[in-house]
């Protein structure tokens, strides 16, 4: 008998058990001849304890495994079991469990309860919370390191992400501004045209521009654009298993893709509000032309109403807001699961959270400023 091509043979063991013996190749050419005859023997002594003695394998790939699996989760009266096995065959098989292969599929859960959802529902909401706390613990060290070692920040990335979550958001942001402005000045001004008063919109513009809206419609199109992109690309990414990757080559994912996405989302923030202030304000400049109001009567209407606190207010705003938006957007891509469905599930989780956010903490902020006296 020729050991290379695959054996199988049977042999009697004391009370009164058979002992089947594998050898030589296990193959895909090799398996189908012996695959039947050894189903044959199983059954043959059905009644009786049987040993699988793999002792004699030289060679096992995918099929061979398949054969063992298969003559071990067979069910029978008497135990099948698995004897002298060499350690390259071994490291095969230790994935798999032929009881688990051999057992019955689950029952059907039954209908969970109202109490048993509200309780999973809890559950769920405190990993989450959990969840979220840890991510800032480990962004705000990971942040700190980057303050503490700029050099090791990979700056040419924060840089190309800065342009494109910030200069390419310059036309969106801009009409979206000068929109608001329009509409804001207009709606204003036909209310107090009755009382003679027209000129004190450029007052209530700049100052709803420059402490609200401006910092707050910067960041809910940010939360649309950018966070949904964080999302998707780190979703991607965990998808395709490139963060183990990174892992693996012992590189610190939070290091190496979020701080530098927080970096340029707080970065870029301020600058396109500030943008959106002016575009905005021109917006209202252009409808107050309109109502026979001249352009410098405009200028030192705003200058004599706001300042640079107000300024100042709007731009802290917009940074914390472009860090909820990156860190947002990174936490949901870092929670992906597995499949192409998870990555669309991510980023509108992102998208929604990231809004949910934004008007959470403006309001705080309103509270906040409003027992500082600013």
């Amino acid at each position: 008998m020729q050991q290379q091509e695959g054996y199988l043979e049977t042999a009697a063991t004391g009370e009164g058990g058979c002992t089947l013996r594998l050898g030589g190749r296990l193959d895909a050419y090799t398996v189908a001849d012996l695959w039947p005859r050894a189903l044959q023997v199983l059954e043959d002594h059905g009644q009786t304890p049987l040993q699988l003695d793999a002792e004699g394998v030289t060679y096992c790939d995918g099929a061979g495994v398949a054969l063992i699996l298969d003559l071990l989760r067979r069910p029978r009266t008497a135990p099948v079991t698995l004897v002298n096995v060499p350690d390259k065959v071994q490291r095969l098989l230790a994935p798999f469990d032929a009881a688990a292969l051999a057992a019955p599929p689950p029952p059907r859960a039954p209908r969970q309860g109202v109490g048993r959802r509200l309780r999973e529902g809890i559950q769920g909401l405190g990993q989450g919370l959990h969840a979220q706390v840890a991510f800032i613990g480990e962004t705000t060290a990971a942040l700190v390191h980057a303050l503490l070692h700029p050099r090791q920040v990979r700056w040419a990335d924060a840089i190309l992400i800065a342009r494109r979550a910030g200069a390419d958001a310059l036309p969106i942001v801009g009409l979206i501004a000068l929109l608001l402005g329009v509409i804001l000045a207009f709606q204003s001004a036909v209310a107090m045209k009755q009382f003679g008063a027209e000129i004190f919109v450029a007052n209530l513009v700049a100052l709803s521009l420059l402490r609200e809206l401006g910092p707050l419609m910067t960041a809910i199109l940010l939360a649309g654009r950018s966070a949904s992109a964080f999302a998707a690309e780190i979703g991607t990414m965990k998808v395709n298993e490139e963060l183990d990757a990174l892992t693996t080559m012992g590189l610190d994912p939070l290091r190496f893709l979020v701080v530098t996405r927080i970096l340029a989302a707080v970065l870029v923030t301020p600058l396109l509000t500030l943008f959106a202030d002016l575009v905005g304000l021109a917006g209202a400049a252009l409808v107050l032309l309109t109502f026979d109001i001249p352009l410098v009567t405009f200028v030192n209407q705003v200058s004599q109403s706001v300042s640079l606190t107000d300024l100042a207010g709007g731009l802290v705003k917009a940074v914390v807001f472009g860090l909820l938006v990156a860190g947002v957007g990174c936490l949901r891509g870092l929670q992906t699961r597995s499949g192409a469905a998870a990555v669309g599930e991510s980023t509108t989780r992102a998208v929604v959270s990231a809004i949910v956010l934004i008007v959470a903490v403006d309001g705080l902020f309103a509270v906040i400023y409003f027992h500082l006296g600013i």
